[in-house]
């Protein structure tokens, strides 16, 4: 275990620290070597996978840190490599087959699509795509049916034990463990003097909200978060600037702001 850091950084990816159409992350270069100074933590908390991760997370040096995978349903070690155990995805492609007709044939995983589908998508070389598909304990996909179907539907899968939460693109479905609740646990193990959280998405709430500070980043591809309870005293704040761009700004901020640098 490492000292108990002065700051403790959770960070979504995709549309947040990640650009969501070049997925860049050079833009937050400035604020990660400041954080990287101050030997601040900094945990990745995506939908992404772990092995999609652990590349991300080695090419931005911060192997020494654990990250959060799938939405918060499994965890990638610090140091660590990806989990081969498959038996929570396999049984959530297992509860889809089991579904009616009708509603299975409206929600497209990442299960149903080869690598080339896959890259199409999300936009990734089929390299990185190759990674995404490398599943373990959740599914993403697209819901490409009515309203009133996705509302049978997900009740259907909640029946048996699945949870489904909307991210910045793919209706995500698991188990249901959140990122918050790897955050939680990491907060323990840690104990940061402070914690911050970013996110751009619906399933980045609980995490805004668990953190000390939270920092909804702009993401003008999707509609804006709802005010979040936190804004009114300040523990909550908006970046103007999207991306990794807006990411870079609201951290050398609070950096300034705890006199920290």
């Amino acid at each position: 275990m490492t000292v108990a850091p002065n700051l403790l950084v959770f960070t979504d990816l995709d549309g947040t620290l990640i650009d969501h159409d070049s997925y860049a992350w050079t833009a937050a270069k400035p604020a990660l070597a400041a954080l990287t100074e101050l030997k601040a933590g900094i945990v990745m908390a995506s939908s992404k996978t772990a092995a999609e991760i652990s590349h991300l997370r080695k090419e931005l040096g911060l192997e020494a840190w654990p990250a959060i995978v799938e939405n918060g349903s499994g965890l990638l070690q610090a140091h660590g490599t990806p989990d081969e155990d498959t038996t929570e995805y396999l049984q959530i492609r297992t509860i889809l087959s089991g579904l009616s007709d009708d509603l299975r044939h409206c929600y497209r995983g990442f299960g149903d699509m080869d690598v080339a589908c896959v890259s199409e998508i999300t936009g990734l070389p089929e390299e990185a795509a190759c990674r995404a598909k490398q599943r373990a304990f959740s599914e993403p996909g697209l819901w490409e049916g009515s309203d009133q179907n996705k509302e049978t539907f997900l009740a259907a899968l909640a029946d048996n034990g699945v949870m489904a939460r909307e991210g910045g693109r793919f209706l995500t479905l698991s188990f249901g463990k959140t990122k918050a609740d790897q955050m939680a646990d990491l907060i323990a193990a840690y104990e940061p003097t402070y914690t911050v959280a970013l996110g751009d998405a619906p399933n980045d709430v609980e995490m805004l909200e668990t953190a000390y500070f939270g920092i909804i980043v702009a993401n003008p591809h999707r509609p804006s978060l709802p005010p979040l309870a936190g804004e009114k005293s300040g523990h909550v704040t908006r970046t103007t600037a999207p991306g990794p761009e807006g990411w870079n700004t609201a951290m050398l901020e609070l950096i300034e702001r705890l006199n920290l640098g």
